[in-house]
């Protein structure tokens, strides 16, 4: 099923930067502020490749992606990336501690280890590579921009499979790492080359039955998935056989992969935040959400970590959120069944029993009027991980009402995954996120 590769990747050179002023988050978690940081870390760093600055003097042929083309290769050229010298796989640790946010009690540390190869790209409807979650095509042409300007891979996708432990145990090792770097959330990245040729073998062999989902990088996936497919039909395959798939480097990405039975695989919940309403009223939302929800008012000077644990509390019996307003807070459980036909008309049993499709279809949909579209383009919705930044927001009145919500459970991504089925954007957060610039996959 799953075609693993070892490749020859590009790293930075830790004798020409320091790594850790070098590499970032994903792109699509770097936020202004953060982009400034990593514009003044190093003048190397990764974020001019693939969240460059537009600049006025832009035009059409020189732009953020030609930029970002012509750093690529300055860079190699430089020798402030170097290509490894064997097709290597390269084992990926990540130790961190359960943010605040939703941890209980004491701090737990964790390390989630998996490890980083080049995966076949394959259609979804070949039974190999699922998806769980909705794309935008915003995002994907800003990607394929950068794809073909530069014809690299600077992030991996993360990719699920799942087993009892055994690749994972055939990959172990109590070698130094090649890579240790902290990044800004204190997540201790680690990565060891792995070049021995039947050791390769034997992960290949192993991973080769395997279904894989996507954890994080949907967007990325398919916009690799779309360049294969241009270059396929510019590019002819007559010399190789029907039973011979391609080998060609664009039939290829740069994936990490990690055991979805992992006690350290974490899901964190992100909360839904809505603003610049015509009209809201607190009391008006309140009788609107009991057509579906039983409704509770609770204490509306509720903590981040109290939100976190009545929602747990009550959502061990099924839905649960939390709506918050500047003055009120509202739980709402045990959806009314008989609003099933009338709300989730075209999806599964599955999806309707998700807490992000019953927040999506009764309450922004339903009560407050926001069409599937401008949930789409973020019109009058933001998302945001940690609730007391979304307590924040609607205590000083920048918003209307927040949603706090349980995290999805992975048997639901497993399952609404092997289904067939997606569920909203944003509707899952795993942490942490896998850094960029660690290896580098280029085309040629």
């Amino acid at each position: 099923m799953a075609d693993i590769r070892p490749f020859r990747a590009f790293r930075y050179d830790p004798h020409s930067v320091s790594l850790g002023d070098v590499v970032t988050q994903p792109y699509d978690k770097i936020t202004p502020a953060l982009q400034d940081r990593y514009y003044a870390a190093n003048p190397h760093n990764l974020v001019r490749i693939i969240l460059g600055r537009r600049e006025e003097s832009d035009t059409g042929e020189t732009n953020t992606y030609s930029r970002a083309a012509a750093y690529f290769g300055d860079w190699r050229q430089q020798g402030i990336l170097r290509q490894d010298t064997v097709p290597s796989l390269y084992v990926y640790s990540q130790s961190f501690t359960i943010p605040d946010s939703i941890k209980k009690g004491s701090a737990t540390e964790l390390e989630r280890r998996g490890f980083i190869a080049l995966g076949r790209i394959e259609d979804y409807s070949a039974g190999v590579v699922y998806r769980h979650e909705q794309t935008l095509a915003k995002p994907k042409a800003d990607r394929l921009d950068l794809l073909r300007a530069t014809r690299a891979h600077f992030g991996q996708i993360f990719m699920l499979y799942e087993d009892s432990g055994q690749v994972e145990a055939l990959l172990a090792t109590d070698a130094s790492p090649d890579i240790e770097v902290a990044d800004e959330y204190n997540v201790v990245h680690r990565v060891w080359r792995i070049t021995d040729a039947r050791l390769i073998d034997s992960a290949r062999s192993a991973m080769s039955d395997k279904k894989l989902i996507i954890a994080d990088g949907h967007h990325r996936y398919e916009t690799a998935l779309n360049y294969r497919n241009e270059l396929r039909a510019s590019y002819s395959h007559s010399n190789t056989s029907p039973s011979t798939p391609p080998s060609d480097p664009y039939e290829f990405v740069m994936m990490t992969f990690v055991n979805m039975n992992s006690p350290a695989l974490l899901i964190l919940p992100t909360h839904r935040v809505v603003h610049s309403l015509d009209s809201f009223s607190e009391e008006s939302f309140r009788n609107s959400a009991r057509a579906f929800f039983d409704v509770e008012d609770v204490d509306a000077a509720l903590d981040a970590s109290r939100a976190a644990a009545i929602l747990r509390e009550c959502g061990r019996a099924g839905t649960s959120l939390l709506a918050v307003t500047a003055n009120r807070a509202f739980l709402l459980h045990h959806p009314n069944p008989n609003m099933a036909a009338q709300v989730f008309g075209g999806l599964s049993i599955r999806q309707q029993a998700l807490d992000v499709v019953q927040l999506h279809k009764c309450l922004l949909e339903k009560v407050l009027h926001l069409s599937e579209e401008s949930i789409r383009n973020q019109q009058n919705i933001s998302y945001v991980r940690d609730a007391a930044e979304a307590l924040s927001h609607v205590r000083r009145a920048r918003t209307n009402i927040a949603f706090l919500m349980n995290p999805c459970r992975m048997s639901q991504v497993r399952d609404i995954a092997f289904a067939g089925d997606v569920m909203p954007q944003k509707s899952t957060d795993f942490y942490p996120k896998l850094l960029s610039g660690l290896t580098i996959y280029a085309l040629d």
